[in-house]
């Protein structure tokens, strides 16, 4: 299955709502606008014509037609189905390459910094899926990435994890296991944690590993919506303060451990004077 994993703030009926219109908005810019099938357009109303026809032929006929617009009416473009986590909804794309739509939703918005959504707050797109077991991971993932990184392809790379409502999975053990493919399909793939050129994305929900490869994932602040259409000045603004709090209570820690250690300090001389004090008395004694 391929799409969109997109995550909310508690109103996922509203996301799925900001969703859809804004997949719509840039998927007609990309794609052109949505194309019904003429059965689908006649679903939401009969033919007089046939109204008239009252014997069985006209009436399967009719059911036929009315059965194929409803089959073909699930596959449009953009389609909710049940993602199996709290706040998390996955579109489900038909005929789009969903990379290239978020990335070039993304770079507006990074360029635009105007903000469109209000209850979205990542939006990832997913290549492929399989199951999350170890052994189907590895097994789909060694075809899976060959587009990027088996040779003449090399590039650096990241792995960013996340679990959800999933136990049985080790993140240690899956990093370490696709970092091995990628090396394997050329050894001059390198990691890069700072400013890779992709990034491997592994969101696993329940037992579905959802998988894709993304570009420019730190400057798109890991395809963050409301980080992305943020100012230069807002983002230092918001590092500063990130900054100061860090300071402050480095400052508070610095002041308690200086405070600890007068008090221990205290302690040890009065230990000291009590220790002192017995043997000039003894020494006097004697």
């Amino acid at each position: 299955m391929r799409g969109i994993l997109i995550t909310c703030n508690m109103n996922e009926r509203k996301c799925v709502g900001e969703a859809y219109s804004l997949l719509g908005e840039y998927g007609d810019l990309l794609y052109g606008p949505e194309q019904f099938s003429e059965a689908e357009e006649r679903l939401s109303g009969s033919d007089p014509e046939e109204d008239e026809e009252d014997d069985v032929e006209a009436a399967l006929r009719k059911e036929v037609g009315q059965i194929r617009a409803s089959t073909e009416h699930k596959l449009r473009r953009f389609q909710s189905v049940e993602s199996g986590a709290n706040n998390v909804v996955f579109i489900r794309t038909q005929g789009i390459e969903p990379e290239n739509l978020v990335h070039h939703i993304l770079k507006d918005m990074h360029t635009t910094k105007k903000k469109k959504t209000r209850v979205i707050l990542r939006m990832l797109p997913i290549s492929g899926t399989c199951k999350a077991f170890m052994e189907d991971m590895k097994k789909y993932t060694e075809t899976f990435f060959e587009p990027w990184f088996k040779v003449p392809n090399k590039g650096t790379f990241q792995i960013v994890y996340k679990a959800r409502n999933n136990s049985h999975m080790s993140r240690e053990e899956v990093i370490k296991e696709l970092a091995g493919i990628v090396g394997s399909l050329n050894p001059e793939n390198k990691v890069d944690l700072n400013n890779p050129q992709y990034t491997i994305v592994v969101e696993i929900i329940k037992n579905v590993c959802c998988l894709s490869v993304v570009r420019d994932y730190v400057l798109f602040r890991k395809y963050n919506l409301q980080e992305v259409v943020k100012s230069n000045k807002e983002d230092a603004q918001q590092k500063s303060s990130v900054t100061e709090e860090k300071d402050s209570k480095a400052e508070k820690k610095e002041v308690e451990e200086e405070e600890n250690s007068k008090e221990v300090t205290q302690e040890n001389k009065n230990e000291g004077e009590q220790e002192t004090n017995p043997k000039e008395n003894d020494i006097l004694t004697v």
